[in-house]
């Protein structure tokens, strides 16, 4: 048992650090939580593009990540089925990644109804809350990974 001990310390110990860490780390989970609150295409992409990095790094690495978009004020544009410039990518990534949750802002529906004269239609991939920015503060709370694009 000794013997066996000594093994494997000794193998781990020609490795290198970088190496070991990773070893390490297979099989945990990462929750991260992502902010739109702009009415920017090139913003609701890069936060897509960085959604779509990190499911496939985390893959690599044998990890898993839950991952949570938060979207409120003008970001809200990204969820609505009537003017989301990203609808169809939306739709692709959350049926392909059933650990990404949409999370719609309803103070921020509720103000665009107002100011609009109508109800708004948020994508069907998509969730509201109560509010967006107490959803993000409940996340991080929780140990969650904030990202603002």
């Amino acid at each position: 048992m000794i013997a066996r001990r000594f093994s494997l310390a000794a193998a781990l110990a020609l490795l290198p650090f970088g190496a070991v860490r990773a070893a390490t780390l297979v099989g945990k989970e990462h929750r991260v939580t992502f902010q739109v609150s702009s009415n920017d295409k090139a913003v609701m992409n890069l936060t897509l593009n960085n959604i779509g990095n990190l499911q496939n790094e985390f893959h690599k690495l044998g990890q898993t990540v839950q991952m949570e978009l938060v979207a409120f004020g003008p970001g809200l544009v990204m969820l609505r089925d009537d003017t989301s410039p990203v609808k169809a990518r939306l739709t692709q990534m959350k049926e392909a990644m059933p650990n990404l949750t949409l999370s719609a802002c309803n103070n921020t529906k509720l103000a665009m109804e107002r100011a609009e004269g109508h109800e708004i239609i948020i994508l069907p991939v998509a969730r509201i809350v109560p509010a967006g920015i107490v959803r993000l503060i409940n996340l991080q709370e929780q140990g969650w990974a904030y990202i603002r694009a």
